[in-house]
């Protein structure tokens, strides 16, 4: 028989999952800002040992 009433752990479910998402897009954000400053860096060691 099925159950009356609330639903069953569907808030903690929303919850777990909100909270993952936003897990996932902060490493990906560090991941990509990470990169970018590694481009700048590799950027300014190549202009600095060729002067052309």
């Amino acid at each position: 028989m099925a159950k009356t009433g609330r639903e069953k752990n569907t808030k903690n479910k929303a919850k777990h999952s909100k909270l993952m998402n936003r897990k996932k897009n902060k490493a990906k954000s560090e991941k990509e800002l990470r990169k970018e400053r590694l481009r700048v860096i590799i950027q300014k060691v190549k202009a600095k040992n060729n002067p052309d």
